[in-house]
């Protein structure tokens, strides 16, 4: 997405104009509040925090002289429009300093994940990756893909660039060493092998159909596999088939032939493998049309574990290098980067990011840019996804953006809405009753900024009445603007929509109007969006305040373009609602058993993985576990029981 700033027209800023926008912004104050800032600001390294009147951030920058870098701003007809802006929004500059510009570039990388900031190039995807992991410390090493801190003792190999390709990888995995992936609750329980090990991906060592040497054997070879021996252990495996083979031992044999396909398999699958490669990962970026694609490959012991496109957002005129520079901060600043990070444009400060990301990993890390070689062609072919993926976000933005000024026009929006929040309710005859908000814009959704919200003030206390949607739908609705005016009277954020849409007829369009006049929201465009005839899709029809309902004809795009956006606020609710219904179903199957608090609650969830396990299991597996005593165990039986 690009900042929005950099859509505005280019004519210099002017304390009048910015003072009109928000009566507390103008280049004179901006600039004054630098000057206060600068009187008592420190000489040496540190990162400095620009922040607006309701202490918003609105910039973090690091320096080798705070008093410099700050003071370069102070002249503000030398800087562009966009900066300009930021100067008349300012009205305080944060502070810290460091030991020197290493430190410096750190904590300003940690400080823009955390903030985000305005006027900062900013990378949105937060997402942890997935990892393979070879757990330790139990009789029976499990394989397991694993996401978070790494706080499980065992083995990581990753990260892969999706949970799909790490499942993908598990999958084959267990055709070549067939380890149990199961937790270790289930295989404590078990009493029979399960499928599995018909389908030869496990071996049982529940139920004691391996020993324990030929088990550990294994898992050496799994992660010898992992860890990029890969030639040695095929080696192996066709020795030990040809000697089966030759001793006519022809099922044995076959069987390590099915193991050396599924390795194969995996490397195919993996495509480029370059055993001389070791750890790296692979950064390309390629920029078109005031937008830049970052494409990250990750190489783990020579093996290809998989590429992820990211967009991060800056303003139309950054360039390629100084985006790049922004990206490798702060996408390692929550992940420890490989020992070589291989990059297609030349970066200023390398050296200093160099010297930060090692002091960071506590070992070597190498930013290279090669001209030649096999190197030289992986960065090629990152930089060609890089370019196929920001052409189809180009075309996809494009195709959104029409859609957006259809809806404008047909709505009598004064411009095309760039954010539009779509709420929904669900719930059963009032109970569990949940509100939810998603939200979507000129990228398509905006999965990080969805909202779900408990109903607290209706409920049925008839099972069979039903729940009042108006109320349910006023409470949602009170509660966010309530919270967004707190937050930001002056509606200078981006957080506010351009349009609201409800799910639902004239009654819930009048009843989001009666919301927004008590609150005093005066010009906030809204509309509800409701099936027609018998709820058939298609013949839906749009209700605007002070306007006959609209109807589109079933093959118009702007009508399959709202119709997404209901579907996925539907999508969203019926989630959230299935969810807490199922929590509380859980909750009280156990809770209505007398004697079973919450300690012995965990346990026996910890013990049988869930409510319905707990249900299934006999007496005498009820009286092992800890806490539970004979008659606690003859309680929760006979409960299960007591209809059957």
């Amino acid at each position: 997405m690009v900042d929005v700033q950099s859509e505005r027209p280019t004519t210099s800023v002017t304390d009048d104009a910015a003072a009109q926008a928000d009566p507390g912004v103008s280049l004179e104050r901006g600039v004054a509040a630098l000057r206060r800032a600068l009187a008592t600001m420190p000489a040496g390294a540190g990162v400095y925090c620009m922040r607006d009147r309701h202490e918003k951030p609105l910039y973090v920058g690091k320096a080798k002289s705070l008093k410099k870098r700050v003071a370069s701003y102070v002249n503000v007809r030398t800087l562009p429009v966009r900066l300009q802006r930021m100067i008349a929004g300012t009205a305080s500059v944060e502070v810290i300093t460091t030991e020197g510009e290493v430190e410096a570039l750190l904590l300003e990388s940690n400080m823009i994940k955390r903030l985000k900031p305005h006027y900062n190039i900013l990378l949105r995807d937060d997402k942890s990756f997935p990892y393979i992991l070879l757990r330790r410390g139990h009789r029976w090493p499990q394989i397991a893909k694993y996401r978070g801190a790494k706080s499980a003792d065992g083995d990581y190999f990753g990260p892969f660039a999706s949970a799909g390709a790490v499942d993908l990888t598990i999958n084959a995995l267990q055709r070549a060493f067939p380890l149990r992936s199961c937790s270790d609750s289930v295989l404590e329980s078990r009493t029979r092998p399960c499928l599995q090990y018909q389908i030869k991906r496990c071996t049982a060592p529940c139920v004691g159909r391996i020993g324990k040497a030929d088990y550990d054997g294994l898992v050496e070879e799994a992660r010898a596999f992992l860890a990029g021996r890969s030639r040695e252990v095929q080696s192996r495996l066709t020795e030990r088939m040809t000697a089966a083979s030759d001793a006519l031992e022809f099922e044995t044999a076959a069987a390590y032939r099915d193991r050396i396909k599924a390795l194969a398999h995996i490397q195919m699958r993996q495509g480029i493998n370059l055993p001389t490669m070791g750890d790296a990962d692979v950064v390309a970026i390629h920029d078109e049309a005031g937008q830049a694609c970052v494409q990250v490959f990750f190489f783990r012991s020579g093996q290809n574990y998989g590429n992820r496109a990211f967009f991060p957002r800056h303003a139309a005129d950054e360039p390629a290098e100084a985006i790049l520079r922004a990206f490798i901060g702060q996408f390692y600043n929550a992940r420890e980067a490989p020992p070589l990070v291989l990059v297609n444009r030349p970066l200023a400060e390398a050296p200093l990011i160099e010297e930060a990301l090692t002091l960071k990993a506590e070992r070597r890390v190498r930013l290279h840019r090669p001209m030649r070689g096999a190197k030289r062609k992986l960065l090629e072919d990152a930089e060609r996804n890089a370019r196929e993926a920001l052409a189809r976000r180009l075309g996809e933005s494009t195709a959104q953006r029409r859609l957006l000024e259809s809806l404008a026009q047909r709505f009598g929006l004064e411009a095309a809405p760039g954010r539009i929040e779509v709420y929904d309710n669900s719930h059963i005859s009032g109970t569990d009753a949940v509100g939810s908000m998603i939200v979507a814009g000129p990228e398509g959704f905006i999965k990080n900024a969805y909202r779900k919200f408990t109903i607290r003030s209706v409920a049925a206390p008839d099972p069979a009445a039903p729940g009042d949607d108006y109320a349910m739908m006023r409470e949602v609705l009170t509660r966010r603007f309530s919270r967004l005016i707190k937050e930001d009277p002056g509606r200078a954020g981006e957080a506010w929509p351009d349009l609201v849409l409800i799910d639902g007829g004239l009654g819930q369009l009048g009843e989001a109007r009666r919301v927004f006049a008590d609150l005093g929201i005066a010009d906030l465009a809204v509309a509800a969006i409701a099936k027609g005839p018998e709820r058939s899709a298609g013949r839906e029809r749009i209700f605007l305040p002070d306007r006959p309902p609209v109807a589109l004809g079933a093959r118009d795009p702007l009508l399959y373009f709202l119709q997404r956006l209901r579907d996925e606020a539907h999508r969203f609710a019926i989630g959230t609602h299935r969810a807490k219904r199922a929590k509380a179903r859980v909750r009280s199957a156990l809770d209505e058993i007398p004697g079973v608090g919450p300690r012995r609650k965990k346990a026996l969830l910890h013990r049988f993985g869930s409510a319905r396990g707990v249900s299934q299991a006999g007496l005498a597996d009820l009286e092992t576990v800890e806490g539970i005593s004979s008659a606690v165990a003859r309680a929760i039986h006979d409960h299960f029981r007591a209809d059957g």
